[in-house]
């Protein structure tokens, strides 16, 4: 090995080693600008107020996160706009938010995209019976104290909408700017006419009404006739008996409008983490309700942000690949690889290529300069054999052979070296013919 080794030119190989391996490591940091960082361990979430139907949505994602190791952090929020708000401030922290459909709209500098509709959130408008018998008109309602949701909450906003479709506001009613659980509290206390609430059938908000004696849900003539002004609503049929068919609640088919409810995460949310978000939200709203088949939610619905793209390809294809067969965190971790190893390889293939035929290349043009020093003098002896003595051509052909017998040549290489020892000594045999000693 040692004698292998005193054949190789360290300064070829250096010459072609260190160009070859800056282009690697050029090649790797330019790929690393494409790669994201590893998932973070939490995500933070914007929900609603306390005892609302994000608020306990968001604990059934957490159990799914869980799993995964992914810890989910709450952000409670009056409702809808007060999320978007914070969506759009720099200086908060929060990754992903519930949003009612028709509460937001683009904006030019917005950076958040929607993960498609994930479930309906309708819209419930329960009254006094003992003041509003058989009410099913808005019109119904002016001149009644309103809870129309509290500030900054989706139900504030639809509230506010379908009442001034109906030319009702503050001056001809009187608008109670709560939420919650304190609808139900002000109810008993007679505080109260009538309530939007806008919530899924789990929300114990709406269970509690339904159950109220003395409270009935309004079913809405025109139900129809607001979706077509406001294109974000739905028009929903909860069927006589579909909540308690003991009890026969509700009492008739009762007709309601609802948005939809969606997820709008940031750009910079992780691209891994939006795919378990997909997942948890697929287990979480994929059941069958009273206003849904099984696997209807989520879907990638109509909403006026851009589709994320993990979104998009989840409803493409499910569950990420990786993620089918192993491990989150080694999923992830062969995700992020596989953008450096491709582009790397891209560099490396033609490197392990053409490296050794530059280094070849080298070697070669070592041994063909001693050749044209060669010709050269069989060219002058050749054409005035009398201009040096024998001694003087053979002391010049001395130089050429003492630099050919110090060229380190590698084994593949030593054919051409012997060879040009052999021509040496012909160029010696003329010199000896042509001269004089």
């Amino acid at each position: 090995m040692p004698e292998k080794l005193k054949l190789l030119s360290w300064r070829d190989i250096l010459t072609v080693a260190l160009p070859s391996l800056l282009l690697l490591i050029g090649a790797f940091w330019l790929a690393a600008q494409f790669v994201k960082p590893a998932p973070p361990d939490s995500l933070v979430i914007g929900t609603g107020g306390e005892g609302g139907a994000y608020q306990s949505f968001a604990a059934r994602y957490r159990d799914v996160l869980e799993r995964y190791g992914i810890k989910l952090v709450e952000k409670p929020s009056a409702g809808s706009t007060e999320n978007l708000a914070r969506l759009r401030d720099p200086n908060f922290a929060i990754d992903v938010a519930f949003i009612q459909g028709g509460t937001a709209r683009p904006m030019a500098d917005d950076s958040l995209y929607t993960l498609g509709d994930i479930y309906h959130e309708p819209l419930w408008i329960f009254y006094r019976e003992s003041v509003l018998r058989g009410a099913d008109k808005l019109l119904d309602l002016k001149g009644k104290r309103i809870a129309v949701g509290g500030p900054g909450s989706g139900t504030n906003h639809l509230a506010t909408a379908l009442l001034a479709a109906n030319e009702i506001d503050d001056k001809n009613a009187r608008l109670v700017q709560i939420g919650g659980m304190a609808v139900l509290e002000r109810f008993e206390k007679g505080e109260i006419d009538a309530a939007f609430v806008v919530g899924p059938t789990q929300s114990s908000l709406v269970w509690s009404l339904l159950y109220t004696p003395g409270i009935r849900l309004m079913s809405l003539a025109h139900a129809e006739a607001y979706t077509r002004r406001l294109p974000y609503l739905a028009h929903l049929v909860l069927p006589r008996g579909a909540i308690d068919l003991t009890q026969e609640i509700p009492t008739q088919d009762t007709h309601l409008v609802s948005p939809m409810a969606t997820l709008l995460v940031r750009e910079e949310t992780h691209p891994a983490l939006i795919d378990l978000l997909m997942q948890a939200a697929a287990e979480v709203h994929g059941e069958a309700g009273a206003f849904q088949r099984p696997r209807e939610f989520p879907r990638s619905g109509h909403s006026d942000f851009p589709l994320s793209r993990e979104a998009e390809r989840y409803y493409k294809s499910g569950k990420p690949f990786l993620q089918r067969y192993l491990p989150f965190w080694a999923a992830t971790l062969i995700d992020r690889m596989v953008v450096m190893i491709v582009p790397l390889l891209a560099v490396l293939v033609p490197l392990f290529k053409f490296a050794p035929m530059i280094y070849g290349w080298r070697v070669r043009s070592r041994i063909y300069r001693r050749y044209g020093e060669l010709k050269f003098l069989e060219n002058q002896v050749g054409e005035n054999p009398a201009a040096h003595s024998r001694a003087e051509w053979l002391g010049r052909l001395e130089v050429i052979e003492r630099d050919a017998s110090r060229i380190r040549t590698p084994l593949t290489f030593s054919d051409m070296l012997y060879t040009l020892r052999a021509h040496i000594d012909l160029v010696r045999e003329a010199i000896l013919r042509k001269t004089q000693a």
